[in-house]
């Protein structure tokens, strides 16, 4: 009877225990339920969170440039009448046809691709060859020459305008898009290496040292080693700047007079004058003007992200 008693409180002890671990389990299942939930719930909120913030940018950015284009399809006497967000009671494509037939906007345009073609090589070469030694060498002076590079992307450009007026004057460059090539690289170089600078670090060093290995000198690595690397972050630094040189303005305005050798954005004059101005037309240009960069993004837009996340980690 004892034994059977002994028995009976162990096989009863044992329940209890088997039963105290299912409980306890199930309290982990639970617990582990409520945290996925959770998760769940903060991931489903946090998206639909950047979908509306997507959305507000994408009506910001798609607004005005719909703005741009219907307003190119209106007749002058449209844009006075009925006002500025009026849509077209009818697509008058006159606009875009008597710009593009227009001789001088393709002068304009022939010019916008000459500077911004040499802008582009000159910067991104100067660009990647001053970045180099700054990244992967160590040198006394390398601090002090990259705190002044970034020093020098504080410095506003209508600061420099009259000397560089007079600069462009005095080596007989005035009147010439070869006069805006050197402004543009110098305002952009500061950024440029800046850019360039944490994307060469990213790349890992053991990749030159198998170069020395194999006898490569340092020009060697920097031209098939360093620059096939940092393509990414040259097509981001293209586009980028390639944007700003399009868009320029100020400068070419001011250092440039005849139409034979102002660029695309200076074309806008062609339609206003003292007391009025097409405001049509002017928009029929402005579309024009600004779809070869649009092309441009959609064509390298893969290279730009890809550039961005690949300056973004280290190692």
């Amino acid at each position: 009877m004892t034994e059977d008693k002994n028995t009976r409180s162990e096989a009863t002890s044992e329940a209890d225990e088997h039963m105290v671990y299912n409980r306890s389990d199930d309290y982990q299942k639970q617990d582990l339920s409520k945290v996925y939930a959770a998760a769940k719930r903060k991931k489903v909120t946090s998206w639909i969170f950047v979908m509306i913030l997507a959305i507000i940018w994408l009506f910001v950015a798609l607004v005005p440039f719909l703005f741009m284009v219907l307003t190119g399809f209106k007749q002058k006497l449209e844009t006075i009448m009925y006002g500025a967000f009026h849509l077209p009671e009818k697509l008058f494509t006159q606009n875009y046809v008597d710009v593009i037939t227009d001789p001088n906007f393709w002068i304009y345009f022939r010019n916008s691709v000459i500077v911004l073609g040499l802008s582009l090589i000159i910067l991104l070469f100067i660009s990647a060859c001053a970045a180099y030694p700054l990244s992967r060498f160590r040198f006394k002076m390398r601090k002090p020459i990259y705190m002044l590079i970034v020093a020098l992307m504080s410095v506003p450009i209508h600061v420099t305008m009259i000397p560089i007026f007079q600069l462009t004057i005095g080596m007989g460059l005035y009147d010439t898009i070869w006069a805006l090539i050197p402004v543009n690289v110098a305002f952009a170089l500061p950024i440029s290496v800046f850019i360039l600078v944490g994307f060469m670090e990213g790349i890992p060093r053991d990749l030159e040292e198998a170069a020395d290995i194999d006898g490569c000198s340092k020009y060697k690595r920097f031209f098939k080693v360093i620059m096939p690397l940092s393509v990414p972050g040259l097509s981001t630094l293209a586009i980028y700047n390639g944007v700003n040189i399009w868009n320029e303005f100020i400068f070419a305005f001011t250092l440039t007079q005849s139409n034979e050798n102002r660029t695309l954005p200076l074309a806008l004059w062609n339609y206003q004058g003292q007391y009025a101005s097409n405001t049509a037309m002017i928009m029929a240009c402005l579309t024009l003007s600004v779809l070869p960069m649009i092309i441009l993004f959609i064509i390298m837009q893969d290279k730009l992200v890809k550039g961005m996340m690949a300056g973004a980690v280290k190692g």
